[in-house]
């Protein structure tokens, strides 16, 4: 458990300090989590597109995602670096004695935060062309979206939406570098996840959030770029703001699921 990580203020004896492992165990978290869905292989049964699709429809290698991806956590370690500076006390493990209610009304504040600074971010990189041609519509080369591609954004995509958002966050809900290090790497495995192109069984983020893989595969598709911005958690300002696209899993013939938007929905 992180919580019972020891921590050194001084920086003596080796030990991790929470201001670091809230900088880089998100970025460990982001490799290792796609990590075991490529162990469990091609899982066809349980695909929201076929692997053809992945291969045929995607404009962009896995090797330029890669790439991508990395430069968006350089960028965002180098920034959680300065923010841990600009606003840590020296109290690293400062929080240790708060209560489980503090605690969770700064994550879910947090949650609340991120949410709303990426729904509006994003929607606005859909409805301004000059953002959408030159940024966002980097994302969307991955029409087929997979674990590892969830952070795959323009640099600077990746600056405002991500990194900015998480800032936001962290300053809002007033939680420290320790609950930072549960906060982000949860955020990361949520984020992931939305991206596998899977529909697992009992898999705990589609029976909690219906933020979840198939309402964002719905996203990535011609049909659906006008609909559901949400992310990553809640699906809120979707549904006040009218931009909620409700949809049905299909079986395919072939194996695996088809998310389709309802009727109505399509043709409106």
């Amino acid at each position: 458990m992180v919580g019972s990580v020891n921590i050194d203020h001084q920086g003596k004896g080796g030990y991790v300090s929470d201001e670091v492992l809230g900088t880089f165990l998100p970025i460990v978290v982001y490799w290792v989590y796609p990590g075991l869905y490529l162990m469990l292989g091609n899982m066809d049964n349980y695909r929201l597109h076929s692997k053809k699709d992945e291969d045929e429809k995607n404009l962009v290698s896995k090797k330029e995602v890669v790439k991508g991806v990395l430069l968006q956590q350089n960028v965002q370690a180098a920034v959680a670096t300065v923010l841990f500076a600009v606003t840590g006390d020296g109290e690293s493990g400062g929080d240790q004695h708060a209560s489980i209610f503090v605690l969770g009304r700064q994550l879910f504040v947090a949650m609340l935060v991120l949410d709303t600074w990426q729904y509006f971010m994003h929607r606005y990189m859909h409805q301004n062309k000059f953002l959408y041609k030159h940024i966002h519509a980097q994302h969307h080369r991955l029409i087929v979206p997979y674990a590892f591609g969830a952070l795959y954004n323009h640099p600077l995509e990746g600056l405002i939406l991500d990194t900015i958002g998480g800032a936001l966050a962290f300053l809002v809900s007033g939680m420290s570098p320790r609950t930072s290090i549960f906060f982000f790497s949860f955020a990361t495995i949520k984020t992931v996840d939305d991206h596998c192109r899977l529909w697992l069984p009992g898999n705990l983020f589609h029976i909690f959030f219906k933020n979840n893989s198939a309402y964002h595969d719905i996203h990535h598709q011609l049909y659906g770029t006008k609909y559901n911005y949400s992310q990553p958690f809640f699906v809120t300002w979707d549904r006040i703001l009218g931009t909620y696209m409700p949809y049905e899993l299909e079986r395919r013939p072939e194996g695996g699921f088809e998310a389709k938007p309802v009727k109505d929905c399509k043709e409106h």
